[in-house]
């Protein structure tokens, strides 16, 4: 028998991304239909605490194995984690579809999927994350990680108008065929990562130091990632920064809904601007490659997310505001997200890249799920209360947000902004940041460990 050629480089990469935008359609469909089902469903007075809660059911799994992911995956074949990872989403969605049909579902049951969901997202993130190091050249690296976000957000364009045409022209059926197309598209999705070669790293001196038990390995993350203060300090800023944005975004969908008396239009418009700011954005640094600078794009774009995605979310001027604000956060992530991605496949040694990854992103979202358990009910008890007309906070913050339904929780996102420009500051201003790219050798482009060089 012949053996079978698969596609490599950058043309197995686009396949496998074309699988992707095609899955992601079909999961921003079912996020949207499922929300809006939620929002219903859930009791009046404790709406942003039943999103939070969604938020957090699905974080905490994923800091909590992402340390043992990252290690089995550096084990392990990634191509099958990456496999392995989205059929255990698929069959999730399968679950809800199953509850839905029956008319079971409870929203009990959407936090037990999130559950399993941010449990195996620990494993296909890492895994395809440090495919792609060796999938295409050095140079694509900001570029393939702006194609990844431009996937997210092209599918976002069309996700709402999509969901939103389905469940108003079938809403006894609508939900149901939304998540039977979820389910086609994530076969979609496999069946593109099976087609292509992908293949496994050489052992560096790096990968060498890090063997050991299962433990060991877990562990060697952390010890890679502090013993390099231009990663560790990247890492802080997006820990921080992910603080302050998600305390703000995990109560977009409540206060949208809130400040409109639910209507799905604003809730789908608002979406589809930031789709749209993401699907530019990501085109933009598709043809662009990012700034020569990398760490320029990481400091420079939390500083314009939270001065122009957070801040002016919150700002007394209703849809048009929330349109605009959320256009130009999500034209700005791609920026954020390539440049950081560049500087850490070119950084960090390729066979222990599963490991690092893993612990990379348990640090920058180690506040996430104390940001969204806060959120919830900061906003329902404390803030909500207080920006009613004739409230505590209405009198000082009434001018700058509005009174009534949700004022409290957009009061919240211009706090939020405010804090993250801090933190740009910050970074911007300590050396190790600065530097990063200087200070830290490429894995393959120099004989000193990293850590040498910055000692």
């Amino acid at each position: 028998m012949n053996k079978i050629h698969r596609p490599t480089g950058m043309f197995a990469f686009t396949i496998v991304w074309i699988g992707q935008i095609i899955s992601l359609l079909g999961s921003a469909m079912t996020g949207f239909a499922l929300s809006f089902w939620a929002y219903q469903m859930a009791p009046e007075g404790i709406r942003a605490t039943v999103f939070a809660g969604m938020n957090v059911a699905f974080i905490v799994p994923l800091l909590v194995v992402s340390p043992f992911a990252g290690a089995l995956v550096d084990r392990s074949n990634r191509k099958w984690m990456m496999i392995i990872s989205d059929l255990a989403a698929g069959l999730t969605t399968v679950g809800i579809l199953i509850l839905y049909a029956t008319h079971n579902l409870q929203i009990w049951h959407l936090y037990v999927a999130a559950i399993i969901e941010g449990t195996f997202q620990t494993f296909q993130w890492p895994a395809y994350s440090a495919a792609i190091t060796l999938m295409v050249d050095k140079k694509h690296y900001a570029r393939t990680s702006a194609m990844n976000d431009l996937a997210g957000n092209s599918s976002g364009i069309f996700a709402p108008m999509l969901a939103g045409a389905i469940i108003g022209l079938l809403p006894a059926n609508g939900v149901l065929i939304i998540l039977l197309i979820d389910v086609i598209t994530f076969v979609v999705a496999i069946s593109a990562i099976i087609a292509v070669h992908i293949p496994q790293p050489a052992v560096t001196q790096e990968g060498r130091q890090g063997q050991g038990n299962i433990f060991r390995e877990a562990v060697y993350g952390f010890e890679y990632i502090f013993k390099r203060p231009s990663l560790l300090g990247l890492q802080l800023t997006f820990l921080m920064g992910n603080l302050f944005s998600n305390l703000a975004f995990t109560l977009r969908t409540p206060m949208i809904l809130a400040r409109t008396t639910e209507s799905p239009l604003a809730f789908g418009g608002v979406q589809t601007a930031g789709a749209i700011g993401g699907l530019l954005g990501g085109i933009v640094i598709s043809v662009w490659g990012g700034p020569k600078r990398k760490v320029w794009g990481v400091v420079g774009g939390w500083a314009l997310i939270g001065l122009f995605g957070t801040l002016l979310m919150g700002l007394n001027g209703g849809i048009i505001l929330w349109l605009i604000a959320t256009f130009l956060g999500a034209a700005i992530s791609p920026l954020i997200d390539s440049s950081n991605q560049a500087i850490w496949q070119t950084k960090v040694a390729p066979d222990v890249q599963g490991r690092v990854f893993s612990t990379r992103r348990l640090i920058a979202w180690f506040a996430t799920p104390v940001a969204a358990a806060v959120a919830g009910p900061l906003a329902d008890f404390v803030l909500e209360p207080g920006m009613r007309a004739g409230g505590a906070l209405a009198n000082v913050f009434g001018g700058l947000v509005g009174v009534g339904p949700g004022a409290g929780m957009a009061l919240t996102f211009v706090f939020a902004g405010l804090a993250i420009l801090v933190v740009a500051g910050v970074a911007a201003s300590t050396r190790a940041i600065r530097h990063a790219e200087t200070l830290l050798p490429d894995y393959g482009g120099a004989e000193r460990p990293a850590a040498e060089a910055q000692s």
